[in-house]
């Protein structure tokens, strides 16, 4: 008889280990997970082996671990032992935080609200002993309509909730709301929601000198040039957007559907991203 017994080194595995040999007189194949657990593996299986195992293994299963079980975790809200949310179970040093703009976007969505359960959950994650990165929000992408300065207005509260909240917690601000230079309408995608390749480079460089790892001013500057265009430039650009972005976003509100809904992930399996 072959028995495969999954084992992380503990005394009760090993104990399991004899167990199982002496009343079964069974072969002991011990398997091994590498779930990342920065702990010297090889140990372990040596252990094993000196335990009784007939044959051990290590098997490194870190991208199946975090693509099939991790991630969906996270985005379940996951609970580790039904009491500590999975976030903090993984023991992070570091988790940048970013939630609550595409709420503030929404109309009817109280912004007050919002910004007591960001608060909550900053709270959560700081008394646990975790280092935080928050991020305010551009509050316009080089919009100047009544609809442009309500919805500035509405992260301007939420922005004044999020530093509030660093304040309060001492979680480190990646304060991107506060530099007008971020809004030019040059740095955003078409869809004036996302932020365009070297609007993401600024911000990546803005979470550097937050993080304490390095300082440029390059991200602040204003880009050379006018960011305005002439009125007919303006008024073509503002209707190929209603047409392109904000009526479909429109029929997907109706029809009660997402814009993300059928699109796959860029990368189908996790990569390593190394710095040039």
């Amino acid at each position: 008889m072959r028995i495969v017994l999954a084992y992380s080194g503990s005394l009760e595995g090993s104990a399991a280990i004899q167990w199982l040999r002496d009343h079964h007189s069974a072969e002991i194949v011990a398997v091994t997970l590498d779930l990342g657990q920065g702990r010297e593996l090889e140990v372990v299986r040596d252990r094993a082996l000196a335990t009784g195992a007939q044959r051990a293994h290590v098997l490194d299963t870190r991208d199946e671990f975090a693509r099939e079980y991790v991630v969906p975790a996270l985005r379940a809200d996951a609970l580790h032992e039904g009491r500590v949310p999975m976030a903090l179970a993984l023991g992070p040093d570091l988790v940048s935080f970013h939630a609550g703009p595409n709420d503030i976007l929404r109309p009817g969505r109280d912004v007050d609200a919002v910004v007591v359960r960001y608060a909550e959950a900053v709270a959560g994650l700081r008394a646990a002993g975790v280092q935080v990165l928050l991020f305010t929000v551009i509050e316009r992408a080089g919009g100047t309509g009544r609809t442009a300065a309500r919805l500035a207005a509405r992260f301007a509260r939420f922005n004044t909730g999020v530093r509030r909240a660093a304040e309060d917690t001492g979680a480190l601000v990646v304060d991107v709301g506060s530099v007008p230079a971020l809004q030019d309408r040059r740095l955003w995608n078409e869809d004036r929601l996302h932020l365009a390749p070297e609007g993401h480079a600024r911000v990546a460089a803005a979470v550097l000198e937050a993080l304490g790892v390095s300082r440029s001013d390059w991200w602040r500057s204003e880009l050379p040039g006018s960011a305005g265009a002439g009125r007919a430039a303006s008024l073509v650009a503002d209707v190929r957007w209603i047409r392109v972005h904000l009526l479909p976003w429109i029929g997907r509100r109706i029809r009660g559907v997402s814009s993300g809904d059928r699109i796959t992930a860029k990368h189908a399996e996790l990569v390593d991203i190394i710095p040039d």
